[in-house]
């Protein structure tokens, strides 16, 4: 159906459908009620779940304080807080990581590297902030009564990228093995003896949901900006690709030994300084 064609029905301008299809209109209930009657929403939990989604949307998320008053930035963060609302109504995330660890698994250093890295512009206040959030997600791992279950494949180039100096990436290291050891983390490691894997193209996680996956959500990071790809064909290629990358990574008990060997390489390091 064309805008025109849904503004007609809901007896309304085709701006207002447009601004609501772009995230640029806050939807009310009724607006919601009739849409679900235009686009014959037969499915009563997908109906219910849009109208919680109504609800909830106008109550403070946990991230909006913490991110406020920073500002975005198209190059690696065009929302703060979009990626956060998403992962914690997730229950499960896949991500496969060829140039920095999942936000999930960062220690507050490596994270703080990382941001003042990709975002020049922004001042310490706005780092610290962009930390903290990216700190608070990680309760995702420990609440109560589901945690976020989380299976990454990491390339052997991240391991070996130093982020923050020896002393921060030795701390992170250490972090990964801790983290691994949790029943819902699965940490793979994609070694160098490899060799290709079309994988490498380019970093990504895929959201899970509790409603299956056809509400499934791919989520990559690039020079344009944040992407989210939605499209069922989108979301089974890259469950396909995440799985055909985890099937040729190391398992986690020689994925924790490499990860060992790369944490001890800095501990000599710095003892011999």
């Amino acid at each position: 159906m064309t805008l025109d064609e849904v503004a007609e029905l809901m007896t309304c301008s085709t701006s207002k459908i447009s601004r609501l299809e772009t995230g640029k209109g806050i939807p009310k209930l009724p607006d919601v009620n009739e849409l679900i009657r235009i686009y014959d929403v037969t499915s009563g939990t997908e109906r219910d779940m849009l109208r919680r989604l109504v609800r909830e949307g106008r109550t403070q998320g946990w991230w909006e304080p913490i991110t406020e008053g920073v500002q975005p930035e198209k190059f690696v963060l065009d929302s703060p807080s979009r990626y956060a609302a998403m992962e914690t109504e997730a229950v499960g995330v896949r991500s496969f990581n060829s140039v920095l660890l999942y936000g999930l698994l960062q220690t507050a250093d490596y994270a703080r590297a990382v941001m003042r890295a990709l975002l020049p512009a922004h001042g310490e206040l706005e780092i610290e902030k962009l930390v903290a959030l990216r700190l608070k997600r990680q309760a995702a791992l420990t609440r109560e009564p589901d945690p976020i279950d989380v299976a990454t494949v990491v390339d052997e180039a991240v391991l070996n990228r130093i982020v923050g100096g020896r002393e921060v990436m030795a701390e992170q290291l250490a972090f990964l093995l801790d983290v691994a050891r949790k029943p819902n983390v699965t940490i793979k490691v994609l070694p160098f003896t490899t060799g290709m894997d079309r994988a490498l193209l380019g970093q990504f996680a895929v959201l899970e949901f509790a409603d299956g996956p056809a509400g499934d959500v791919v989520f990559i990071e690039g020079h344009a900006g944040d992407t989210y790809l939605e499209s069922k064909s989108d979301v089974d290629l890259y469950i396909k690709v995440f799985d055909d990358v985890a099937a040729r990574a190391l398992d986690p008990a020689g994925s924790a030994e490499i990860i060992t060997r790369y944490l001890s390489r800095l501990s000599e390091r710095e003892d011999h300084r």
